[in-house]
């Protein structure tokens, strides 16, 4: 049959091949015969032609479009990393690579790239694109909105929200009286400006904030809840005050804005008191994933757009009416999970971006070209922090809020963010913000959005400090063994509490373990933090459950997953320290020991490597892939004892081998002491090097392990280790000095090795050079 099929395929390919053939040629006969007058030989250099034919391929205008927008993606996301990198949001990073690509850097050192990449011509195009993108992202955010929970905290949220509303906006208006003169353009009138500046310092960035809370573990604190209640409150109050300046500005005189507000108001009571109900219907119908079919995804987008299209017929922006549309969707979670997911990434990831380059096109920065002029920007920011951080932590402290919460809620309300970005261009396309004026209030809200983090940190830092006096003043004498878990996918999670208890035994663990899930994902919103929790510890719960053990869990979104763990468990005061290997996308490719070596020309890295430093050699120059980045940098960071776990289809710790080949092993012999003590283990010691009978402590240490558990430990001295011995171990205990030098020496038999727990312990002393080759040659299959 096989045979039949190689043979049709060949025969109808060679018989139409051969009619193409002939085809062409009867073609070229007929236009020889002049019967095709329309074709006009084309003349001159082949070359020539290709290279005018590239040319032209490459400006043209869809070619230009999908050009900018891999380069904006790109871009974006490198900046966004680099200052997720150094505890900023994500946001920042974006809208600093917009200012990078637009003139006040590209433009200005590189401006035939700049010509190029981002002709006048093309603008338009890429600004269309850009106000879909901020349309889903504002209806996104609406959907984010929790209406529900504003009214719960409405006392205390709504009056702090409120002043840090009003007191920045007096502000704004009072800094208007100032800049109106010389600043506002000549076809604007004083009330339009001033209303406008008073809205630009007012803006809290609501998303920003949320994801500020959530990476530092605030989401469900009494802190993280009022300040996301407030900034809540904030964003509808302030979007409606936007509204009615905008209708304002746009009538031209106060009368004529009324019949404008107007409107807006039966437009607004229309989608709440009539379109919502229904849609909770819908929601309560439609919950499933199966059921949001595309009949369903394609209403929501109706509503979406016929909300925008309302709102900027009526006068106060499109923008407006796709956040009140996100507001009015069903209030069932899992229908406005299911929309977000179908909306988010396409908004946030491709389309959001566009927009922050389009303001990076507006900011020209070498307007600003005189000390006066950076002197002015200084009041600005002044005048903003002044107006929201004090406003906010002023009314926090008068609602009875303690300073130290009080200055929090204020630097978090101080937070503008994509948010103030939005208000401002809005402003700079109705011709209220002359170019000098839309520059100095981008910087003004990089500059406070910048703030929050070591604002945060200074509060933190003084807390801490607070701390350590107490525990100086009162001495802890009761201190117990405490135990850290951290795992990425569930599954590894009840692994690890099954080693846990195996290593340190059921009662030792009760009341005394953590189990925590960090993971960086700046995406997630706060309604869905709970559903993550629910699944990262289904696992493990149940094997708490099934060992009585009582276990504390923690699940926190964060900037730097690796930088807050070891934080915690120095902050914490754990003992030890269990984490899973991970897997790594890259590692064991060439692209990621590309990506790995570059880590030599870190600033923390490049004096290592210049004075030839060999405790960073594992770290750039990898030699297996059964650990990644995270878990080597935690062994090398972390200031307790801690181990990686390596799961190979582990199930118990019955059978341990143990091989050793630095004396520095020695502290190994106290975690092998308490698998036998907890879990009867037997114990096979590989003493390669003889380091076993050249230390009077090992010989002390194993004698006394002999003594109190007879026939559970037995050294081998046999350099030849092949893969029937291997098999018969359930686990490998090793330290992080012996397993670099195992790892390095590429034995073969390391394809062949059971789970693996590698330890580091803090105790330990400085590890001795055992070449890597003698290792080698000894340990083969």
């Amino acid at each position: 049959m096989r045979k039949l099929s190689l043979l049709f395929y060949t025969l109808v390919v060679a018989f139409c091949g051969t009619a193409i053939y002939f085809i062409a040629q009867f073609g070229t006969k007929l236009q020889k015969a002049g019967l095709n007058h329309a074709h006009k030989p084309v003349s001159g250099n082949s070359f020539g032609l290709f290279t005018d034919s590239l040319h032209h391929s490459l400006t043209h205008p869809s070619a230009i479009l999908l050009l900018q927008i891999i380069t904006i993606v790109v871009v974006a996301r490198a900046f966004g990393f680099i200052f997720n990198k150094i505890g900023q949001p994500a946001v920042i990073g974006e809208i600093i690579a917009g200012i990078v690509l637009g003139p006040s850097v590209l433009g200005l050192f590189f401006p035939g790239i700049s010509g190029f990449l981002f002709p006048a011509a093309s603008l338009g195009n890429l600004n269309f694109l850009s106000q879909i993108g901020l349309m889903l992202f504002m209806f996104v955010i609406g959907m984010e909105l929790d209406v529900n929970h504003i009214r719960k905290q409405a006392k205390d949220a709504v009056v702090i929200s409120h002043a840090s509303i009003i007191i920045p906006y007096t502000l704004g208006m009072g800094l208007a009286c100032v800049l109106y003169t010389q600043f506002a353009p000549t076809s604007i009138s004083f009330l339009s400006f001033a209303l406008f500046l008073g809205i630009a310092m007012s803006i809290t960035a609501f998303p920003v904030l949320a994801r500020i809370i959530q990476e530092r573990g605030l989401t469900k604190t009494k802190l993280g809840t009022m300040a996301l209640t407030c900034a809540a409150a904030d964003d509808v109050t302030a979007w409606c005050i936007l509204a009615a300046v905008i209708a304002i500005v746009k009538a031209g005189t106060f009368v004529t804005a009324l019949y404008t507000i107007a409107l807006a108001i039966a437009y607004v009571l229309f989608m709440l008191m009539v379109l919502k109900p229904f849609l909770n219907r819908l929601g309560s119908i439609y919950a499933g994933r199966e059921m949001v079919s595309k009949a369903v995804m394609a209403f929501v987008f109706m509503i979406l757009l016929g909300s925008a299209y309302a709102t900027e017929v009526i006068g106060i922006h499109a923008l407006f009416g796709a956040f009140l549309a996100g507001v009015i969707m069903p209030d069932n979670f899992n229908f406005r999970k299911i929309v977000t997911d179908k909306v988010e990434d396409i908004s946030i990831v491709l389309l959001l971006p566009l927009f922050f380059v389009l303001t990076g096109l507006r900011t020209q920065i070498g307007l600003l070209n005189t000390a006066e002029l950076w002197l002015i920007c200084g009041g600005i920011t002044l005048v903003a922090v002044v107006g929201k951080f004090g406003g906010s932590a002023f009314a926090a402290r008068i609602m009875g809020q303690s300073w130290r919460d009080s200055l929090a809620i204020g630097a978090l309300m101080n937070t503008r963010g994509l948010m103030e970005l939005v208000v401002l261009n809005i402003g700079y396309d109705l011709g209220i913000l002359s170019p000098q004026v839309f520059a100095m209030m981008v910087l003004m809200a990089i500059i406070t959005t910048f703030m929050t983090g070591p604002a945060l940190d200074l509060l933190n830092r003084s807390d801490r400090r607070r701390a350590k006096t107490a525990s100086a003043v009162v001495p802890d004498n009761h201190h117990a063994f405490k135990i850290l878990l951290s795992f990425d996918a569930a599954e590894s999670g009840r692994k690890l509490l099954q080693l846990a208890a195996q290593l340190m035994g059921k009662k030792q663990l009760n009341n005394q373990i953590t189990a925590i899930n960090l993971t960086y994902n700046p995406d997630i919103t706060t309604a869905q933090i709970d559903e993550f929790e629910k699944e990262s510890f289904s696992h493990i719960r149940d094997e708490a459950k099934k060992m009585k053990v009582q276990l504390d869990t923690r699940y926190q979104p964060v900037i730097d997953v690796r930088r807050e763990i070891i934080k915690i468990a120095e902050d914490e005061h754990y003992d030890f320290m269990l984490v899973d290997a991970g897997k790594s996308l890259l590692k064991g490719t060439f692209l990621g020991n590309l990506f790995h070596a570059t880590k030599v020309l870190y600033p923390e890295n490049l004096l290592k490597t210049i004075t030839g430093d060999k405790k960073l050699m594992p770290q750039l120059l990898p030699t297996n892939d059964m650990i990644d980045q995270k878990a080597a940098m935690f062994i090398e960071e972390a200031k307790c004892s801690i181990g990686v776990f390596i799961d190979k289809d582990y199930h118990n710790s019955k059978d341990i081998f143990m091989p050793i080949f630095h004396p520095s092993d020695e502290s190994l012999l106290r975690y092998a002491r308490k698998f036998i003590q907890n879990n009867q283990s037997k114990l096979v010691v590989l003493d390669a090097l003889s380091n076993v009978h050249q230390n009077e402590r090992w010989d002390r240490e194993v004698a006394e392990i002999r003594n109190e558990y007879p026939a559970s430990i037995e050294l081998a001295t046999d350099r030849t280790i092949n893969k029937s011995l291997l098999s018969k171990f359930s686990l490998m205990l090793i330290s992080y000095d012996s397993w670099n030098t195992l790892a390095a020496s590429k034995s073969v038999w390391l394809e062949h090795i059971p789970s693996v727990l590698i330890i580091k312990h803090v105790a330990a002393a400085e590890p001795v050079e055992v070449s890597v080759g003698a290792v080698g040659n000894m340990l083969t299959v």
